[in-house]
């Protein structure tokens, strides 16, 4: 028998919290309930859980506090889910070592979307699964890493370089957002002075290139403010 998937749940709004514990319960994930940060430290710390989800609107302790003390120690993957719906404050929790960000309110199938995402890339990492050896596969696109091939309905799409390491990196952590930051650290390198409109520019060109009408994507979404992210891969 399969062991069940623990989630850890940080959440002070009781209503909330026993919303997601029954959304999980229906998919037979264990939730471990937490109402504060104090007590989502220790159970982080004391029940090994598979996967956190953190508000950050605690009383005791800021959310993006939390996630700096946990991933002093752990790479647990953590999905935020919080009513701030500021630029800022998810560019902060992403950068802090955040997985993904979710506004209140939310839907059951994202909510369970997001965290099948989370646990899909955490397995890769535990099993030593290198999403390099196998191709992207999203509805007619194609991303070959180790041919370095991008194709749609089976027609070549040329890239450059900086456009193919953009798409692959976003490819590689499919159904996670990825922040602006992160994009041009990757491809430019951590001293670039290239700000976000160098990467927009890239990303319009990309689209131009990959999406059959670049007005309505269906591979590639902008998380206004905040960075971008590619389409959940084909199951």
């Amino acid at each position: 028998m399969k062991p069940m998937i623990r989630i850890l749940v940080i959440e002070d709004e009781r209503n909330i919290l026993n919303f997601i514990t029954s959304v999980l319960e229906s998919q037979d994930y264990q939730v471990i309930p937490a109402s504060n940060a104090v007590e989502g430290l220790s159970q982080a710390a004391s029940s090994s859980p598979d996967l956190i989800l953190l508000d950050l609107g605690l009383p005791d302790l800021d959310g993006t506090e939390v996630i700096q003390k946990i991933r002093t120690w752990s790479a647990i993957p953590i999905l935020v889910i919080s009513a701030r719906t500021q630029e800022q404050d998810k560019v902060l929790a992403l950068d802090l070592g955040a997985d993904d960000y979710i506004t209140k309110p939310f839907g059951n199938s994202e909510l369970l979307a997001r965290i099948r995402t989370a646990l899909r890339h955490t397995m890769q990492h535990q099993t030593g699964s290198d999403p390099l050896l196998h191709p992207y596969h999203h509805g007619g696109l194609t991303i070959d890493f180790e041919k370095r091939l991008v194709t749609r309905d089976e027609t070549d799409i040329h890239l450059t370089q900086n456009e193919y390491k953009i798409v692959a990196l976003l490819a590689q952590n499919s159904g996670r957002v990825l922040t602006y930051d992160k994009l041009i650290e990757y491809v430019w390198g951590p001293y670039s002075e290239n700000d976000n409109t160098s990467l927009r520019v890239h990303m319009a060109n990309i689209r131009r290139k990959l999406e059959p009408n670049p007005a309505e994507p269906i591979y590639l979404f902008t998380e206004i403010g905040v960075g971008y992210r590619m389409a959940e891969e084909d199951a």
